[in-house]
């Protein structure tokens, strides 16, 4: 889907409006001349400040010359006055291609404006973002023409304020059933104002090169008959985020993300589906793999589903060490680490802290005590690769900054935004929003660190002794996990000679905080970078890991059926 521009006729009506309101607004000065220089308001220090830097920006000015209006004169009867205003914009270039069987299948180029206005009635202390009160979403036009974009932050402003009258009444009334507030924190913390307009993101991209490359990925098919899916995907984003508020902040942030993913699926003789599907993503465009890169790696994803048809079923249980290789424990560690680091402020009434499986582990010890783990956005590369998750300023107009969440094992700090916990009464940097959402905490570029690190040919060596010690005939190797952490490439490590057989159809039983806990017992020195989508791009970087006693299991034995009839010839 393309946004097409505003004709030109409009065009040429609004810039008549325009004139129109400059009239106006010069009628008006003239009429006011003759008031006395003691009656002119004083200029806010902070708001000159953030006009100055929003000079030459036509969205920029516009959003904050609806702020100034806003602040002056948005007041309904019976309801107070906002202390709080911010409109955060999202403007959004995406590119994206898929392309299956060799031929192209879906292409769109979309570009979009998301506003987001947010008005807090109140104080910090209690206010009123509570249910519609959390913000109101719209799209602006992608022209600077400043009446059709004032026009439009008006009328999302207008809804705003009057959600958030009557979300307030709505959580006063909810807080009478609670003879007192069991999680005594301010719904909002103070922050101080930020000014950093940095230049705009653009996206640098070869677009009919790269869909030719999607379709001649997809065109292995043709080379391996027992595959029954093989698809090739693009997406390339360019997102500026605007945010100023009436504090006094004003932000413009760029950033760009480049992404290829290729899926190859099929299914074994008893109907067990399996499936590969690699990915790529990263800050910059000529860190992408090349198109012949892309070839090599599709044609090995390809024979290893082929492969997967023809392992062997993993027995119906093992209990012994698992290594996973640093791929898969980027996967254990966002799941199992990253999402219980956040700070989530409970439901009204809750007395916890936060929410999620750390959320009673504040100083205690969550991980062996050779591990830390931080979170810094600030970080732009690592390794030579540039890291998605790195940001400078969050989508709450706070400087990001690094934050040691766990140090030798133990759980020092929660990642939070400008909603306080108990225990964190300010925003450390990390509350991001996706456009058009309300922002939350999210990790930035989390970094697993080791004061033990080993070689990975030392944890296999590690792997093959134990069993050995143990009486089994083997251990496991992970290579890389799928949804649900089930493992998609398991090996199994044969202590005779260590050499290792591909095996399909497990699942890993009690692979949770607890076994992270106390049955991690080494890690490797070979950290992978693992840049990753979603509301807000992250990064995770891990080392490999080595499991002690983790207990692996036959998934379920039912299967899909197989097709009843063959594929299409493959030669017209």
């Amino acid at each position: 889907m393309k946004i097409l521009r505003r004709s030109s006729a409009l065009l040429s009506y609004t810039q008549l409006t325009r004139m129109a309101m400059a009239a106006l607004l010069a009628l008006n000065a003239t009429a006011s001349q003759a008031a006395s220089e003691g009656s002119k308001p004083v200029p806010d220090a902070a708001m000159v400040a953030a006009h100055a830097a929003a000079k030459g920006d036509g969205l920029l000015e516009a959003l904050l010359m609806e702020l100034d209006r806003s602040k002056a004169q948005l007041k309904m009867d019976q309801v107070q006055a906002p202390y709080y205003i911010e409109y955060r914009v999202n403007e959004v270039e995406d590119i994206g291609a898929e392309a299956a069987y060799g031929a192209l299948r879906e292409n769109q180029h979309i570009h979009v404006r998301v506003l987001r206005v947010v008005v807090r009635i109140g104080d910090y202390m209690q206010d009123s973002y509570f249910g519609r009160g959390q913000g109101e979403s719209s799209i602006l036009p992608l022209d600077n023409d400043p009446i059709a974009l004032r026009h439009q932050i008006w009328l999302a402003t207008d809804d705003a304020y009057k959600a958030a009258g009557q979300a307030l009444a709505e959580k006063q009334a909810a807080m009478k059933q609670f003879s007192t507030d069991p999680n005594p924190v301010d719904d909002f913390a103070k922050s101080p104002k930020m000014i950093a307009v940095e230049p705009t993101a653009s996206l640098k991209i070869d677009e009919a090169a790269w869909k030719k490359t999607l379709e001649d990925l997809t065109s292995l098919y043709k080379q391996y008959p027992d595959v029954q899916s093989v698809t090739a995907s693009a997406r390339f984003s360019a997102i500026n985020e605007y945010l100023v508020n009436s504090e006094g902040t004003v932000t413009r942030c760029g950033k760009t993300t480049y992404s290829v993913q290729l899926n190859g699926s099929a299914q074994a003789a008893d109907g067990m589906r399996l499936s590969r599907s690699p990915a790529f993503m990263v800050a910059r465009p000529e860190e992408l793999p090349t198109r012949d890169a892309l070839m090599g790696e599709a044609k090995k994803m390809l024979e290893t589903v082929v492969a997967l048809r023809q392992a062997p079923i993993v027995e119906e249980e093992y209990r012994g060490p698992v290594l996973f290789a640093a791929d898969a424990a980027d996967d254990i560690v966002s799941s199992l680490i990253g999402q219980n680091l956040l700070g989530q402020k409970p439901q009204l009434g809750k007395p916890n802290r936060t929410t999620g499986a750390f959320a009673t582990s504040y100083k205690t010890r969550v991980l062996p005590n050779f591990l830390s783990v931080v979170d810094d956005p600030t970080m732009k590369d690592f390794q030579g690769k540039s890291l998605v998750g790195s940001y400078a300023v969050d989508s709450e107009g706070v400087k990001a900054q690094a934050v040691n969440t766990i140090e030798n094992g133990m759980l020092a700090n929660y990642l939070v935004g400008r909603q306080p916990i108990r225990d964190f009464p300010t925003s450390n940097g990390h509350g991001r929003a996706a456009p058009g959402s309300f922002p939350g905490p999210s990790l930035g570029v989390l970094l697993v660190k080791s004061s033990d690190a080993q070689a990975p040919d030392e944890l296999k060596k590690k792997v093959i002794q134990m069993v050995k010690e143990q009486g089994k005939e083997y251990g496991y190797r992970v290579e890389t996990l799928g949804p649900g952490n089930a493992p998609r490439l398991l090996y199994r490590v044969y202590a005779k000679d260590g050499h290792e057989e591909l095996v399909r159809g497990a699942v890993f039983n009690e692979l949770d905080i607890r076994a992270i806990r106390n049955d991690l017992i080494a890690v490797g020195d070979d950290p992978l970078v693992s840049n990753r989508a979603g509301a807000a791009p992250t990064t995770i970087i891990s080392p490999s890991f080595l499991f002690g006693e983790l207990e692996v299991k036959r998934a379920d034995t039912s299967k899909d059926k197989l097709p009843d009839y063959p594929a299409p010839p493959l030669k017209k």
